[in-house]
């Protein structure tokens, strides 16, 4: 932990459960230049005092600063993250269970209670008796199965993980929601705390049209997509009318404007990522808040479909090898953020120094990929990367990096993040493309599996292991937390040998806020939640 980081801070509750598309999804991604100082280790959880309830008031209206605001609010179409609609759509649709970081347990939201039978492969949801979506229809159990329906045939996100785990769905009465599984998952809980569990009401499309109609706290009153959202606290909310008298969420540009926005009082509260030199800021200057930090946060995707060099292994593990992240650190970031190849980083509960990533070895990696032109690979590679100065800068680095061991690397700019996700996950023009896949530490197979997967959609390099399913379903039923370890480990391991990715670096998040702002409570993947929120005023 770095002293630095933690200096002004009045108290801090660091939770040992630590470090989740893309950035946390699966979509290409470029990083600011010198978006981060300070490259130490980040210690995760809650920042600041976590106030009693006993002084809370009525009143004050959150502004919100987005790092990634939603094109819509439809939850098939919008990533349930912190870094790309997660929050409002909470706001909206709630979710039926949240991840309590300071009891490190699935805690109920929405719902009334949660268990688990069959040794983890049967839950039963029971739901909260009154409970109403903002049009004032029941939420019960055949809204609820609805609405998972619903997610699932759009087949975003978790959706694949829901279809290959899901033996079915049962509605016994109004108040009752079994779901069975097809192999036991003590993490399961999670899928209720994302995409799954944020629950549409079954008149959202009653008119052809999806309106935003949810059993959260809060409703819309106003949505102009790049501009602004507004919502009204619920009197009617199952939990109870929020103390909050709104939300409102703004896009910001980045973190530096975020943090001057919440200086100047713009901005109450905002999601601040990857540029650690303004995180360091906020926290030294007194904002509260949750830090995290993700593995995998800055990955080199490998186009290993056929007919790509990456079909070769040993092209693979010549690039996974022959770029060191120190020095993409350096270049980008003036070497202050975290860097480093293993999937866990330092600071993650799963992290295990004896089953780290790949080291740096040009000399391995020169040697692998004279190999590959000895069969009659020309070392030609395309690298994209969208055209914005900090993405610029690390596409330079690996291509200096990855040339001085004997590769072509051209450079191929996309103009905008949605032109290079379109390249990378849809028309899978790349050779090798800069992104992220946030591992969440609560259940690490949900990302691992979008990532690694063979089946998973947004497995964009087409890596298809069948040791690494194996593995992912060893996941799945591993019992303890010694048990998932072993599997972590082993899931380590098989990907330096057979390298579904470059890992050049983990992602620190900062979901910031005033001082006066408090009973905010961050879930799974940085999505906060304001149904207790409440400000001084």
């Amino acid at each position: 932990m770095r002293d630095r980081l933690w200096r002004g801070c009045r108290s801090v509750a660091v939770v040992a459960i630590g470090a989740v598309a893309l950035t946390a999804c699966a979509s290409a991604d470029g990083q600011g230049s010198g978006e981060s100082a300070g490259g130490g280790e980040y210690s995760i959880g809650y920042v600041g005092e976590r106030a009693v309830d006993d002084a809370a008031v009525d009143g004050g209206v959150v502004t919100y600063g987005s790092y990634g605001f939603p094109a819509t609010l439809d939850p098939t179409k919008t990533l349930m993250a912190g870094s790309t609609g997660g929050t409002e759509l909470a706001a909206i649709y709630d979710t039926l269970v949240r991840y309590d970081f300071e009891k490190s347990e699935y805690v109920p939201q929405l719902a009334a209670s949660l268990k688990s039978s069959d040794g983890g492969q049967t839950w039963t949801i029971t739901l909260r008796e009154g409970g109403t979506f903002s049009d004032g229809t029941p939420v019960d159990s055949v809204a609820v199965k609805w609405s998972f329906d619903r997610y699932v045939a759009a087949k975003r996100d978790a959706a694949q993980m829901w279809t290959n785990t899901v033996a079915g769905v049962e509605t016994p009465d109004a108040k009752t929601v079994v779901i069975k599984l097809q192999r036991s998952w003590a993490d399961f809980p999670v899928m209720l705390s994302s995409g799954p569990g944020v629950i549409v009401a079954p008149s959202s499309e009653a008119n052809g049209a999806f309106t935003p109609i949810g059993a959260g706290p809060f409703a819309v009153t106003r949505f102009a997509p790049n501009e602004v959202l507004e919502l009204a606290p619920r009197a009617d909310y199952v939990g109870g009318k929020p103390r909050l008298a709104g939300l409102r969420f703004v896009p910001t540009p980045n973190a530096q404007g975020m943090f001057e926005s919440m200086r100047s009082g713009e901005l109450n509260a905002g999601y601040l990522y990857r540029n650690t030199e303004v995180i360091d800021s906020a926290i030294d200057a007194g904002y509260e808040g949750y830090l995290d930090t993700q593995g995998l946060g800055a990955i080199g995707i490998i186009n290993q479909r056929e007919g790509r060099p990456g079909a070769d292994v040993r092209v693979r593990r010549a690039i996974s090898l022959g770029v060191d992240p120190d020095a993409l650190n350096q270049r980008v970031n003036s070497g202050n953020s975290p860097a480093g190849s293993s999937m866990f980083p330092e600071g993650s509960k799963w992290h295990n120094g004896e089953a780290a990533g790949v080291a740096y070895d040009p000399d391995k990696a020169r040697e692998l990929l004279n190999e590959a032109k000895a069969d009659g690979y020309d070392g030609k590679l395309t690298y994209a990367a969208i055209n914005e100065e900090g993405a610029r800068q690390g596409a330079l680095a690996v291509q200096a990096a990855l040339d001085s061991i004997g590769f072509d690397v051209e450079i191929a700019y996309a103009n905008s993040v949605t032109d290079l996700t379109r390249r990378v996950y849809i028309d899978r023009d790349f050779d090798v493309a800069r992104s992220g896949a946030s591992l969440i530490d609560a259940a690490p197979l949900l990302r691992l599996y979008a990532s690694l997967g063979s089946t998973s959609n947004n497995n964009a390099a087409g890596y298809n292991s069948p040791e690494m399913d194996a593995l992912l379903v060893k996941l799945q039923t591993a019992g303890d937390d010694g048990d998932k370890q072993k599997v972590i480990d082993d899931i380590q391991m098989l990907a330096n040998e057979t390298v579904p990715y470059a890992v050049w670096a983990p992602s620190v998040v900062f979901t910031a806020w005033t001082p006066k702002l408090h009973g905010a409570n961050v879930t799974i993947d940085n999505v906060v939640l304001f149904d207790d929120a409440w400000m001084e005023q």
